[in-house]
C-alpha cells in the first residue's frame, strides 16, 4: 500500500527559515519540496567534506584490509577534522613517493649495467682535455679488435649487452665505428638505491600512520552524516520561494496523513510564527511515495526496487507479486533440498545478523517456495521422492510427470496474468475508469474460455458446461470489441475495437514467458543427477571412495544451488516487471519519501 499523504504549504519570515527548517528536522516526518537546487558555494564545500570523508573512509579500509599484518598503535586525540587533514596529508605523501619511485626505478634500472663510478671521474677526464664516449652495442656486434685499435674500456656486459667508454681527444679527429653514442646516467646505481631505501623507509613509516587512524574512522562517518545533514538543511533552504522582496520564504512540504497531528503541532507552536495550510496530496501534486505492507510483503520491497517506485496514484503491487515471486523462485529452483538449505540458512542469517534480518527473512521465505513448488515433481537433491520413498502406487501418481510440470508452468502463468487484469480492472472500477475496467474483464473472460478450451481438447472432454462457455466467449468478445477504443458514436465502437483484438499475439507471448519456470527447474533437477551419479561412481575407489563421494556430493550441490539461486531470482524478477506489472498496467516513475532528518534521527 501506498501510504496517504497531505502537502503543507507554509509562509513565514525569510528571517525565521533557518530556525524553522531546523525544527523540522528535528521532527523527521516532512519531505520537503526542492523546487531549486542548491549550487552555491556553501553547498558545494559541503558536498566537497563529505566527498573527502568518504574517500578518507575508503582509504583507510583498505589499508586495514591489504596490511593486516601492521600493528601500529591507535592514534588518539584527533578530532575528525584532524583525522581527515591527516589522512589526506599522508596519502598525498605516499601518492608522490610513487610517483618519485616509479622515476627512481627507472634511473636505477638505466644506470644498473655502467657499473659503480662516480661523477668527478668524467669530470676530471673532461679538465684533463679528454672526453668520455660511451657506447652500449650488441653482443655479437661488439668487436674484441676494438680493445686494440682505440683507447676504450670495457665496463659491464649485461642482457646480451657490452658497456664500455672510448677515451677521445679532439673532437674534429675522433671517429668509432659505432655512430649513435649511449646516454650516460648522472650517477650510479648505488646512489639511486640509496634513495630509493630512504622513500620505501618513509612510505613504510606514513603507512604505519595510516594504519593507526584505522580504528577511528567512525569519527569519519559522524563527520559525514552531520555534514549531510546540515547539507539537507541548507539545500531546504535555498529551494524555498522567496516573496516581498526576500522578507517572507513560501515552503512546500509533505508529510504522512497519520502523522498530521504532530506536525501541526509544530507549526501551531513551534518557535516561529507560521501562516500555513494543508490539503490532501493529488497525484497531480507529484508527492513523495511510501510504502505500508504488512510483514509478509515488506520482505519483498528490495525486489520492487530493483524497478521503479510507483506513482501516488498507482497501486503498490508488492502484496500482489509477492506470493507469486516466492512460489516462481521455488520453480525455479526445483529442488526440495536445495529449499531446505534456504530455510536454514535464512533463518540462521536473521538471528545472527540483525542489520541483515530482512534479507534473511526474505532467504527463508523463498526457500519455503522452494519447498512447496518442487513438492509437485517430488525432487529431493536430483532424487525423486517416488523412488527413494516406500509408498502406495496411489501416492506415487500424484506427483507431477515432466509433461505434467511443463503444462503448470504455462497454467501457473495464465492464472497470474488472469488476476493481473483483474486487478487492473479493480483498480480501473475504483477510479471510475468504466471502459478500461470492462475491458480488462472481458479479455479476462477470454483467457478463460480458451484456455480451457485447449485443456479440453487434448483430455477430449469439455472442461465447461455449452452454457458458461458461450457466456465467456460472447461476453468477453462484447466487452473487447465494445469498451476497448470508446467513441462518441457507440455503435462505432465495434468496428474500433476489432484493432484491439491484436492483444491477443501479445497475451500469447507472456504466455509462453512462463516456459522458462519448467525450463529451470527440470535443468536445475538434471543438474543434480548428474552430481549425485558422478558422486556414486567415485564410491568405488578402494578405501577413499565414500569419503571422496560425501566431499563430491557437498560441493557438487552447493555449486549447483549456487548456480539455480542465480537463475532462480533473476527469471521470476522478468516475469514480474515484464508480464505482471505490464498486465496490471503500471506506468511507475514515482518519487521516494525523504523526509528533512537530523544526523540523530538517521541513525
Amino acid at each position: 500500500m501506498i501510504t496517504k499523504m497531505t502537502k503543507y504549504s507554509m509562509i513565514l519570515l525569510s528571517g525565521d527559515l533557518e530556525r524553522f527548517l531546523a525544527g523540522v528536522q528535528e521532527l523527521g516526518m516532512v519531505d520537503i519540496t526542492r523546487s531549486v537546487t542548491g549550487t552555491d558555494g556553501t553547498s558545494k564545500e559541503m558536498t566537497s567534506l563529505i566527498e573527502r570523508c568518504r574517500a578518507a573512509e575508503s582509504i583507510l579500509a583498505a589499508v586495514a584490509k591489504e596490511h593486516p599484518e601492521i600493528t601500529a598503535a591507535p592514534a588518539s586525540g584527533l578530532s575528525a577534522e584532524q583525522l581527515l587533514k591527516a589522512v589526506e596529508d599522508n596519502t598525498a605523501r605516499r601518492n608522490a613517493i610513487a610517483s618519485e619511485m616509479e622515476t627512481l626505478e627507472k634511473e636505477y634500472r638505466n644506470a644498473l649495467p655502467w657499473g659503480e663510478f662516480t661523477p668527478e671521474d668524467v669530470t676530471r677526464l673532461r679538465a684533463a682535455g679528454l672526453t668520455p664516449h660511451f657506447y652500449c652495442v650488441g653482443n655479437k656486434q661488439y668487436s674484441p679488435a676494438w680493445e686494440q685499435q682505440y683507447p676504450m674500456s670495457v665496463l659491464a656486459r649485461s642482457a646480451g649487452n657490452t658497456y664500455f667508454v672510448v677515451i677521445g681527444g679532439e673532437e674534429a679527429e675522433y671517429t668509432f665505428p659505432v655512430s649513435d653514442e649511449a646516454a650516460f646516467p648522472a650517477r650510479p646505481a648505488s646512489q639511486v638505491m640509496k634513495d630509493i631505501s630512504a622513500l620505501k623507509a618513509e612510505d613504510g613509516k606514513l603507512l604505519e600512520e595510516t594504519a593507526g587512524y584505522a580504528p577511528l574512522s567512525g569519527l569519519l562517518q559522524e563527520l559525514s552524516g552531520q555534514t549531510f545533514a546540515r547539507l539537507d538543511l541548507h539545500l531546504a533552504e535555498t529551494s524555498s520561494l522567496l516573496e516581498g522582496e526576500g522578507a517572507i520564504s513560501v515552503v512546500e512540504g509533505f508529510a504522512p496523513t497519520a502523522d498530521d497531528a504532530r506536525v501541526q503541532e509544530y507549526l501551531n507552536n513551534g518557535p516561529c510564527t507560521v501562516y500555513w495550510q494543508s490539503e490532501a496530496a493529488k497525484g497531480s501534486d507529484n508527492p513523495p511515495v511510501k510504502l505500508r505492507n504488512n510483514w509478509f510483503a515488506r520482505l519483498f520491497e528490495p525486489v520492487g526496487s530493483l524497478y521503479e517506485l510507483p506513482n501516488y496514484d498507482e497501486l503498490d503491487l508488492t502484496p500482489y507479486f509477492a506470493p507469486f515471486y516466492m512460489l516462481f523462485f521455488g520453480f525455479c529452483l526445483g529442488d526440495m533440498g536445495y529449499g531446505l538449505i534456504l530455510v536454514i540458512a535464512g533463518i540462521a542469517a536473521a538471528l545472527a545478523l540483525p542489520r541483515f534480518k530482512v534479507y534473511g527473512k526474505l532467504i527463508a521465505w523463498l526457500g519455503v517456495g522452494s519447498l512447496i513448488m518442487p513438492l509437485f515433481s517430488g525432487t529431493f537433491f536430483g532424487m525423486k521422492l517416488a523412488d527413494i520413498l516406500p509408498m502406495p502406487d496411489n501416492i506415487k501418481a500424484l506427483f507431477f510427470s515432466d509433461l505434467k510440470m511443463f503444462w503448470f508452468a504455462i497454467i501457473f502463468g495464465l492464472f497470474q496474468i488472469v488476476f493481473a487484469r483483474m486487478l487492473k480492472a479493480i483498480f480501473a472500477f475504483s477510479k471510475r475508469r468504466w471502459d478500461e475496467a470492462l475491458t480488462e474483464v472481458g479479455w479476462s473472460l477470454l483467457i478463460v474460455w480458451a484456455a480451457c478450451a485447449y485443456a479440453g481438447s487434448q483430455i477430449g472432454t469439455k472442461l465447461l458446461p455449452h452454457i458458461v462457455s458461450q457466456i465467456l466467449v460472447f461476453g468477453g468478445l462484447i466487452l473487447v470489441l465494445f469498451c476497448s477504443k470508446p467513441a462518441k458514436f457507440f455503435l462505432l465502437r465495434p468496428l474500433k475495437g476489432i484493432v484491439s483484438l491484436y492483444d491477443i499475439t501479445s497475451i500469447f507471448g507472456d504466455m509462453l514467458s512462463y516456459i522458462r519456470l519448467f525450463g529451470l527447474g527440470t535443468t536445475g533437477g538434471i543438474l543434480a543427477l548428474v552430481i549425485n551419479s558422478i558422486a556414486m561412481t567415485l564410491s568405488g575407489i578402494p578405501y577413499v571412495g565414500w569419503p571422496v563421494t560425501v566431499i563430491f556430493l557437498i560441493f557438487g550441490h552447493l555449486a549447483v544451488m549456487g548456480l539455480s539461486c542465480l537463475g532462480a531470482f533473476v527469471h521470476p524478477v522478468r516475469l514480474t516487471f515484464v508480464e505482471f506489472y505490464k498486465n496490471v498496467g503500471f506506468e511507475g516513475g514515482g518519487r521516494a519519501y525523504r523526509p528533512l532528518k537530523s544526523y540523530s534521527n538517521n541513525k
